[in-house]
């Protein structure tokens, strides 16, 4: 119930996304021949569909261009467990490729209904796979069996891929002020971290540089949720997650950077959604509430002390987390808590978007050219 009413509100709530500005001056309808500005306005809206394959969620967002950005007609979203004993094992195991595989042929069965199929001349549909693919031994076995039974062509990405789609979907949070930015995002195989250098003369934000760590919400609840219960046990977490992260610090000196003003830290992910929720006293989830909110670093910390005095019951009864998700919180915890050490930023940005949003403004972008 839980997950259908956050859809239904992501569906009716979600505002328009800013894409990467054009190069070259504008060309108006004016100066185009009838036919042919016919043709362009019937392209505007064609619908496109993102599908992300994680190690947890198979996620699907299918929205029309609009004049800012687009706008969304339908999304979503299934836990699969796809890394299921990952860990364990180095591979998929079978049922979780079949929970896998039922949720992407709904999605190629509702890309249908949109009418979005194969283009020879524009992309309007794009399905990836991230860490779970690309740490299993049987990944891109998978991938092939999963394209063969659902008429999907899926694509593995590479972690650099990963941060770049990120760092587009939130161009517009980015943007908003500063000259750098950190952006990061906790998933359920990895996090992915993003240096960013915000351009003022109209371009996209500059990937800098980037961290992709093999660490994450369902990689830690196999290995030790239950350690993040305990004080002592979640301290040890967060120490091992600063073990992975200070090496980027020393290439790159962000804390130095941090003190020298004019750095934005953006996060996304369910773990920094889930705060900002917990943060904002929500009774439920409501997207336009928590895309784009500025949390104090004093709202953060108490929101991270709460959560954790919540205890599993308290998790599993809170209108902003459910059922679902409740075993994979502490465990995101442990891996904000470790960013929020390292790198103490004054205030943190929070973003509901991430891959498939990212996806969908560069097919449209491409799509428009």
């Amino acid at each position: 119930m839980l997950a259908t009413a956050k859809r239904r509100d992501y569906v009716r709530r979600m505002s328009a996304f800013l894409p990467r500005p054009h190069s070259g001056a504008p060309i108006h309808a004016s100066s185009k021949p009838q036919l042919q500005f016919a043709a362009e306005k019937r392209r505007a809206k064609r619908a496109f569909a993102g599908i992300d394959l994680g190690t947890n969620n198979c996620r699907m967002l299918i929205g029309t261009p609009t004049a800012n950005g687009f706008q969304v007609v339908d999304s979503f979203s299934r836990v699969v467990r796809l890394g299921e004993g990952l860990y364990e094992s180095g591979r998929l195991s079978e049922p979780a490729m079949q929970r896998a595989i039922a949720a992407l042929q709904i999605c190629a069965e509702r890309a249908r209904r949109f009418g979005i199929v194969g283009d020879p001349e524009v992309a309007t549909l794009r399905a990836i796979a991230t860490e779970a693919c690309r740490q299993a031994e049987n990944g891109a076995e998978f991938v092939a069996r999963a394209c063969a039974e659902t008429g999907l062509s899926i694509s593995i990405i590479s972690p650099r891929e990963e941060a770049e789609l990120v760092v587009e979907s939130c161009a517009s949070l980015i943007c908003r002020s500063g000259r750098r930015a950190l952006l990061f995002d906790i998933g359920g195989g990895s996090t992915e971290i993003a240096w960013v250098r915000v351009n003022r003369d109209g371009k996209a934000p500059e990937l800098i540089g980037y961290l992709s760590i093999p660490v994450g919400v369902v990689t830690l609840t196999e290995r030790c949720a239950n350690a993040c219960y305990s004080e002592a046990g979640f301290a040890h977490v967060v120490d091992d997650v600063l073990a992975l992260l200070r090496p980027f610090e020393a290439v790159h000196r962000i804390g130095q950077e941090i003190r020298q003003g004019g750095v934005l830290m953006v996060g996304t992910s369910g773990t920094v959604t889930t705060l900002a929720g917990i943060s904002l006293k929500l009774d439920r989830y409501r997207r336009n509430l928590i895309d784009g909110v500025c949390l104090k670093r004093d709202a953060v910390d108490e929101a991270l002390i709460h959560t954790r005095q919540l205890g599993r019951d308290g998790l599993l009864s809170h209108p902003c987390i459910g059922a679902d998700r409740v075993e994979f919180v502490l465990p995101g915890c442990a891996i904000f808590a470790a960013i929020h050490e390292l790198w103490p930023m004054p205030e943190i940005t929070v973003a509901d978007r991430g891959l498939r949003e990212g996806m969908l403004l560069r097919m449209m972008r491409a799509a428009a050219q």
